[in-house]
């Protein structure tokens, strides 16, 4: 990711419904993906078509969770570009680059948040707690977490449609 893809993704992420619940504004937004940018995290975008639009992207703190293990702070795809493999890939792209600093990666879903569940589950996450209440007072925070130390054994993940992107 670079500072010019920050405008594009916070574009469309402000209108995703999920988002909205948690009150990402685009200011909001935009100052969170440039402070990772400066903190060096690890932010990944699938830029896709001709006009190379940016339709995906994962940000990844790599020692975020208890100083050892990489947390997968957000990961988004644009609602139009769904079920084209674009998040399993911008995924298993991140888990190969937090392999270098940590063993697992863990991430927070919320509770009613079920495709969500599904996804982590079917590439190999496991749901180990749960934190009530942690970012909005209604909503229970799932904590899903990976071995990283297999994740080169599983084979390469790609893209079935061939997108550009700079950091994939």
């Amino acid at each position: 990711m670079t500072e010019t893809d920050i405008p594009h993704i916070v574009k469309w992420l402000v209108a995703v419904p999920l988002w909205q619940r948690y009150q990402v504004s685009t200011t909001g937004a935009r100052a969170r993906f440039e402070d990772g940018l400066r903190q060096g995290h690890i932010l990944l975008v699938c830029d896709w078509g001709a006009d190379n639009r940016t339709v995906g992207f994962t940000w990844c703190l790599q020692h975020g969770v208890f100083g050892l293990s990489a947390y997968l702070r957000l990961i988004g795809v644009q609602p139009d570009h769904s079920k084209l493999g674009i998040g399993a890939a911008l995924l298993a792209h991140t888990e190969r680059l937090a392999l270098e600093f940590a063993k697992d990666m863990f991430l927070l879903v919320s509770d009613f948040n079920v495709d969500a569940q599904r996804f982590y589950l079917k590439h190999g996450y496991t749901q180990v707690g749960a934190i009530p209440g942690y970012v909005l007072p209604d909503v229970t925070e799932l904590i899903f977490r990976k071995r990283l130390v297999d994740v080169g054994r599983e084979g390469e993940t790609t893209l079935a449609m061939n997108p550009s992107s700079k950091d994939m």
